[in-house]
């Protein structure tokens, strides 16, 4: 018996743990004309208002869409909050929402059927990110962005719009228009992963998005998981480089 209740104890601790550890990131809402965007901030570990700090910029996938300023969190959240990334890779981290019927993909063909009446999101990221880099305790050489599925395709659709905003890109399980990568394709070392059996976007899109930035010019990394479906954000995350080699790149 008491070795039930122990368990039980350490179960709520560890759920407790976690929902704690996700409130560090602040809850915001960015407004733009009439149209406002909701998202969540987490603070440099130790903040020092006079130093500068890296941006890394973290779109979700479909599923995370919403209004509650919470889903987003789902995937990616807790990776940034392990302490050893807060000291090695010490950044302010932004994770914005779009909502129930929008999505990442701008101006972009609705392909995936997202249920998109009229796309915003992705135009009201661009403006908060050009607000957010005017802070004074940005470091604008060291901006970095990371997407998974739906937000996969906002990476590679916001490397577009801004192709000198990121000095690093990681699109996970993505797509995008390889006809739009001349303009950061030089400048935007990328790595892209997906999983090899991906059912739901189907791998050759990560391949051909990789294929049009070699034919401009630049040198992508790429990484397929074998027998890996759509989940492929897990691998990447495991990644033990992912962070050091994102956090390795700053803007010439």
């Amino acid at each position: 018996m008491f070795k039930k209740i122990l368990f039980i104890i350490i179960i709520f601790s560890l759920s407790h743990l976690k929902s704690q550890d996700l409130s560090l990131y602040k809850k915001e809402i960015f407004v733009h004309n009439s149209d406002s965007l909701n998202y969540r901030i987490l603070k440099p570990l130790n903040y020092n208002p006079s130093k500068l700090y890296p941006v890394h910029l973290f779109l979700h996938g479909s599923g995370e869409r919403g209004n509650n300023n919470t889903a987003q969190l789902t995937h990616g959240g807790e990776l940034f909050l392990k302490q050893e990334n807060r000291e090695l890779y010490n950044s302010w981290v932004i994770f914005p929402q779009a909502p129930k019927h929008d999505w990442w993909g701008y101006e972009d063909p609705y392909k995936f059927a997202y249920d998109v009446k009229e796309s915003k999101a992705m135009n009201l990221v661009v403006k908060f990110m050009d607000n957010f880099l005017l802070r004074k305790d940005v470091d604008i050489n060291r901006v970095y962005v990371s997407g998974l599925s739906m937000g996969g395709m906002g990476t590679f659709a916001i490397l577009n719009l801004r192709p000198d905003m990121f000095a690093a890109a990681t699109p996970i399980c993505g797509d995008g228009d390889p006809s739009s990568v001349s303009s950061y394709a030089k400048k935007v070392p990328v790595w892209i992963f997906h999983g090899s059996d991906d059912k739901t976007v189907h791998p050759n899109e990560s391949l051909k998005m990789a294929k049009a930035i070699i034919k401009f010019g630049g040198s992508p990394k790429i990484t397929f998981y074998e027998n890996v479906e759509h989940g492929s954000w897990n691998n990447a995350f495991a990644e033990k480089d992912f962070l050091k080699w994102i956090h390795s790149k700053t803007k010439q």
